[in-house]
């Protein structure tokens, strides 16, 4: 049997936009692009879905609370998982935003509840930098 061994041995760049995100995860604050239209994409893309146009230049920030869009509970997580006790997988409209941001919440949440970040208390620039979402 052959080994096969699954490499990228490259780096890519992330870009003013989407590393502007991880920047402001890693200062604890959210940020999302603006289209020409008006509406605010968190997490930010380069370009609007909708019309292909690129986005505002300037990242604005977005708050750290939202509510349930969509959720699904997980009572049984992996035991990689960073959440090892039961939690679920939220889509999360921050205040400010008009799209949502797909993220563990602690325990059980549904749609219509507001949630809050909970912070890693030290950050890196990652998503992981939001340990979780918390009921508020």
């Amino acid at each position: 049997m052959a080994t096969f061994t699954l490499e990228f041995p490259y780096r890519r760049s992330l870009g003013p936009v989407v590393g502007g995100f991880f920047t402001g995860l890693r200062d604890g604050k959210v940020l999302a692009s603006r289209t020409k239209d008006g509406r605010v994409l968190c997490p930010p893309l380069e370009y609007d879905p909708e019309t292909g146009e690129s986005v505002e230049p300037e990242l604005i920030e977005v708050a750290a609370e939202g509510v349930v869009e969509l959720a699904t509970y997980i009572d049984a997580p992996m035991q990689k998982h960073p959440l090892p006790e039961p939690f679920s997988w939220a889509l999360v409209k921050l205040d400010g935003a008009d799209t949502s941001l797909l993220h563990a919440a602690r325990g059980r949440v549904a749609k219509g509840d507001r949630v809050k970040i909970r912070w890693r208390e030290e950050r890196t620039g990652n998503i992981t930098d939001i340990e979780c979402f918390e009921a508020v």
